[in-house]
């Protein structure tokens, strides 16, 4: 039997993450949707995200996020068309993903921490509610402070903390990941692999293989992958009135409530210069170079240059260049999906 993780009714409204990526392979909490489906079903069925060519599969939405104690009821009751969507949890808008990080971390962690590969911290650390830190085999943590009291902290693989770091939980650090030193980390914040952080960091995701290297603050945020915050930036995330702050519903040319926090939702490829000061309830699309010397607008158009088009040659050049400091590549299929972006914008 395959699991075919649908995204046709929800793509469209988690612009601008789901631009560049399938909607299960966005990560929430510790695991993309679609590692968590693999890592629950053990391989009971097959998880595709191409719809079948057969009739003997599943259909999810790709939205909906999985957990050990709700993914048999999700797949049952998907044979059916029948599910109860407030028995679940589902995102339906990028800003979502982020309010909802905290419960993920938590059940991510309940399901990963099961396995007994873990490592303690050494000496130097000091740490708080020490059962409910995980640590991979091959992270490299000294002289740091970490506190589980408020959440549970899973350190992958081969990541790095390096000295005078402070971090509460929940929290999630992903393979090769690097924090810088003094960085400041409150939860919910999940960072993905090839990630480096620094600064003051809270309830926000990076996705893989982006910076936020330096001094500054990001809160309440989503980062997509191979993105770049120079340093000094730092986003609001509250309105001085205390207002509400809305983000802009693209696909139905509305304003979406988001509660009184709400930070930047940047799609991949962009990157912003030295200093940048980000609006409450901001949306920076794909492949963007953002450089202003005041707040900058709350919508910023994929391919924006400052006030002008990013050239697509340029920005296809430019990528490649962020990617080799990764020891990295532009692959042919993802020069394609940027090109067919920029075409239907264009």
């Amino acid at each position: 039997m395959i699991i075919f993780l649908n995204e046709i009714n929800c793509k469209e409204n988690l612009y601008p993450i789901s631009l560049t990526r399938n909607v299960a392979d966005i990560r929430i909490g510790i695991l993309t949707i679609r590692e968590k489906w693999e890592k629950l079903i053990n391989d009971k069925y097959k998880i595709t995200t191409l719809e079948p060519t057969h009739t003997d599969f599943i259909s999810i939405d790709a939205n909906i996020i999985p957990t050990k104690e709700n993914f048999e009821y999700i797949i049952n009751n998907a044979k059916e068309n029948n599910i109860n969507f407030s028995k679940i949890k589902v995102f339906q808008y990028p800003w979502q993903i982020v309010e909802y990080n905290d419960w993920a971390i938590r059940a991510d962690f309940e399901l990963l921490s099961s396995q007994d590969n873990g490592i303690q911290l050494n000496e130097t650390n000091s740490c708080v509610n020490s059962k409910y830190i995980f640590i991979e085999p091959g992270a490299h943590i000294n002289y740091s402070i970490i506190n589980a009291e408020t959440g549970p902290v899973f350190i992958s693989k081969n990541a790095t903390i390096m000295e005078g770091c402070l971090i509460r939980g929940p929290f999630f650090l992903g393979e090769n990941s690097v924090m810088k030193m003094g960085s400041k980390i409150y939860g919910a914040t999940s960072i993905g692999s090839n990630c480096v952080v620094g600064g003051e960091i809270k309830n926000s995701i990076l996705l893989d293989n982006s910076n936020k290297a330096h001094d500054g603050y990001l809160g309440d945020s989503l980062i997509g992958s191979w993105c770049n915050l120079g340093a000094g930036t730092s986003n609001s995330n509250v309105k001085n009135s205390g207002n509400d702050i809305f983000y802009e519903d693209k696909l139905n040319q509305s304003k979406i409530n988001a509660g009184f926090k709400a930070g930047v939702i940047m799609g991949d490829y962009s990157r912003c210069a030295i200093n940048t000061s980000f609006n409450s309830g901001t949306i920076v699309g794909v492949s963007c170079n953002i450089f202003s010397n005041q707040l900058t607008e709350k919508n910023i158009e994929s391919f924006s240059w400052g006030n002008e088009q990013y050239e697509l040659d340029k920005a296809i050049k430019h990528i490649g260049n962020w990617k080799k400091m990764k020891n990295s590549v532009f692959s042919n299929e993802e020069i394609d999906t940027l090109i067919n972006i920029f075409n239907k914008k264009f």
